[in-house]
């Protein structure tokens, strides 16, 4: 039989109305009665009545709003954000969007008023537009960002910062070590500043070792298998050639490797080839991808329990404590098979 509100409470101790207030997020219960709660409610598979929630005038919803072309990164985004709205009782609403249609704004609008949810998660390039950030202001939505960056740039929303500047510059400074000087660098879109923070420290690395940052070898593009593919087959035209390819995210990366095949070059042993973020394109192609490990799922479920604390916060008529806009995460190298040292004769 389907557990009811009264099955928790008699499992966790408490009354079933401390238990509906703890689904419904209310601030009067204690941490420790809330994790109890919460424990019973998952031993049971308990579902909340988040009809009646919304009935009292109580969005029940928190809505995901996206526009990126890897659906690996889509759907570890989805996952972090449902395992908190699961483990908080609440349901997710997923609208993507076209970041370069002249009604964009308009139709962020609408979706907010149609479906009447409690708060939004934004990931780039949507969090990092002004124009979708005013209208969420306008509108009066608690909202969270997920960036590209080494600091929160303000205080509208809450923030989740992702460090690719630096977390490129350890890939980067990883080819060097292997005694690489010639480095091919294939960005992502224009419109992800992660993009943007992966080249620049992708150039930092390159001066901090003395080299010569190359723009020849700095080609712009997509974050999509094809564009890595194309680009790399242009790049490895070039009379001079790369030893190494800095592939902005692994799917790029997936489509070096093609490329080279396609080409007779043999990775590592005259092409070293890193990706980034550690997505299944990293581990599924041979050799596995020397990458930087983004764990974008767990950077989303840290971006919805911010989200939910501003409402809490708002609904307390409380400020939010700094704290909450100070969430960074680093990506971290990842060695596998697909760099070695340069070879002797290039």
């Amino acid at each position: 039989m389907k557990a009811t509100i009264k099955d928790v409470a008699k499992l966790a101790g408490v009354s079933f109305k401390t238990v509906s207030r703890v689904i419904n997020n209310e601030p009067t219960v204690g941490q420790a009665l809330q994790e109890k709660v919460w424990e019973a409610v998952k031993r049971l598979n308990y579902q909340p009545n988040l009809s009646a929630r919304h009935l009292r005038g109580r969005p029940s919803s928190i809505g995901y709003l996206y526009d990126n072309p890897n659906s690996h990164y889509v759907i570890d985004i989805q996952h972090g954000i449902l395992e908190e709205c699961r483990r908080q009782g609440y349901e997710l609403v997923i609208h993507p969007c076209n970041a370069k249609s002249p009604d964009l704004v308009e139709e962020v609008a609408a979706m907010i008023r149609r479906s009447q949810v409690a708060g939004l998660v934004l990931t780039p390039p949507l969090s990092e537009m002004d124009s979708v950030v005013k209208t969420l202001l306008e509108q009066k939505v608690a909202f969270v960002r997920i960036l590209s960056g080494t600091a929160v740039p303000d205080e509208l929303s809450p923030c989740v910062y992702i460090d690719d500047h630096h977390a490129a510059m350890d890939i980067t400074q990883h080819l060097i070590d292997l005694g690489h000087q010639h480095i091919g660098f294939l960005g992502g879109d224009e419109a992800h500043k992660s993009s943007i923070e992966r080249l620049n420290g992708y150039q930092e690395a390159l001066k901090k070792n003395g080299l010569e940052v190359e723009p020849r070898l700095i080609l712009e593009g997509e974050y999509s298998f094809e564009s890595g593919v194309q680009r790399t087959k242009q790049l490895l035209r070039e009379a001079r050639k790369p030893s190494a390819i800095f592939a902005c995210n692994d799917e790029i990366a997936a489509g070096t490797l093609f490329a080279a095949r396609l080409m007779g070059i043999t990775v590592p042993q005259e092409l070293s080839i890193v990706g980034f973020e550690d997505s299944p394109f990293s581990r599924q192609t041979w050799p596995k991808l020397t990458t930087a490990r983004q764990p974008n799922s767990t950077i989303a479920q840290a971006a919805t329990a911010l989200l939910i604390d501003r409402m809490k916060s708002d609904r307390q008529g409380a400020e939010s404590g700094d704290e909450t806009l100070q969430n960074g995460f680093h990506p971290k190298l990842v060695i596998r098979d697909s760099t070695c040292p340069v070879p002797a004769d290039i």
